[in-house]
């Protein structure tokens, strides 16, 4: 197990209006946690959703808010009820772009490159994200921040081309995505198992996060009790 510190607070502010609070609770979690999803570090199954929409530009989709998952639920009982993991969401203009699955930003290698939606304003610029991005930089891949449409996608997973793919977040830290539904196209990656590179990946910062690894970054600091 490892330990989840979420920080978050809300509003305590007696009343009724539509204005920001004056006052808010500040409240640290820090509790003991296991794999985010039943599966652990195994594949999971990722539903395309083109009907709901998670963010829009203006909104909140950029930062950790409540609302943001509040909004996502109903198309993730979609994804459940058809049999599948977690949703893939589209851009909220013209649901065409992908952007993140509802708990993880994602990523995908594509014909030895990786593609990532870029962070400007609809998507959450995760630390998790943030540090797998450096590490593959630093092991020589090219990385694509930038707005990859559905189509490409699934064209690079009908020929072959889609190598890998995996989600990046807190909890999940690296979970390897093995199938994904779109409009009723479905398709495999890398056979249902998790690939190469997302395996060190994975392997590679939960051993920093553990100690069990160098951290040539300055990612970690030991806490101690004075």
């Amino acid at each position: 197990e490892s330990l989840y510190i979420r920080p978050y607070m809300f509003a305590t502010e007696e009343g009724v209006g539509v204005h920001p609070s004056a006052k808010y609770k500040f409240i640290i979690i820090a509790s003991p946690s296991g794999a985010y999803y039943a599966s652990g570090v195994n594949p999971v199954k990722i539903w395309v959703e083109d009907e709901y929409i998670r963010a829009a530009p203006g909104g909140t989709g950029f930062t950790k808010c409540g609302g943001n998952y509040a909004g996502s639920l109903k198309a993730q009982e979609k994804a459940e009820a058809a049999g599948y993991d977690q949703v893939l969401w589209l851009d909220g203009v013209n649901r065409k772009y992908v952007e993140e699955v509802g708990s993880m930003n994602v990523m995908f290698l594509i014909d030895g490159k990786v593609v990532t939606a870029p962070t400007d304003g609809t998507v959450l610029p995760g630390v998790t994200r943030d540090s797998i991005l450096h590490l593959l930089r630093e092991w020589g891949y090219e990385v694509e921040e930038r707005h990859m449409a559905i189509d490409e996608l699934m064209a690079a997973a009908r020929d072959g081309k889609l190598q890998e793919a995996w989600g990046t977040g807190t909890a999940a830290v690296i979970s390897p995505i093995g199938e994904l539904c779109y409009k009723g196209e479905k398709h495999q990656i890398n056979g249902f198992k998790t690939g190469d590179l997302t395996q060190k990946l994975y392997d590679t910062l939960t051993g920093i996060q553990w100690g069990e690894l160098e951290d040539p970054y300055g990612w970690t600091q030991t806490v101690t009790e004075d």
